[in-house]
């Protein structure tokens, strides 16, 4: 079935950078769109960022928009999402999935900007 292991969280200074990934196993990843999700405690997820099945169209909230790039290898079923020049209120857990989802989440990974 499928599944979703999100890595590559951390502590992280403002201004500075990281690289999430999402290893994604169950279904026909290169069919989908994908998207990048996160979690501020107490609230709903909210989408961060989305790539089409093949990669060459991408979303992007705004509040990551010049900041952020999502993208994927589809021979590698593998997402990935580079944040740049993060900020204190990028501080979240951050999730893989469909766009829509496409069904159930994965244990996410902690991102925490603070100096």
């Amino acid at each position: 079935q499928l599944q979703l292991v999100e890595s590559g969280g951390g502590l992280v200074q403002p201004g500075g950078s990281l690289r999430l990934s999402c290893a994604a196993s169950g279904f026909a990843f290169e069919a989908y769109y994908m998207g990048w999700y996160r979690q501020f405690p107490g609230h709903e997820r909210e989408l961060v960022a989305s790539i089409s099945n093949g990669g060459t169209i991408t979303w992007y909230a705004n509040s990551v928009k010049g900041r952020f790039t999502i993208s994927r290898d589809n021979a590698k079923n593998t997402l990935y999402l580079r944040m740049n020049s993060v900020k204190p209120e990028d501080t979240a857990v951050y999730y893989c999935n469909g766009r829509p989802p496409l069904g159930p989440w994965g244990q996410g990974t902690q991102v925490t900007v603070s100096s």
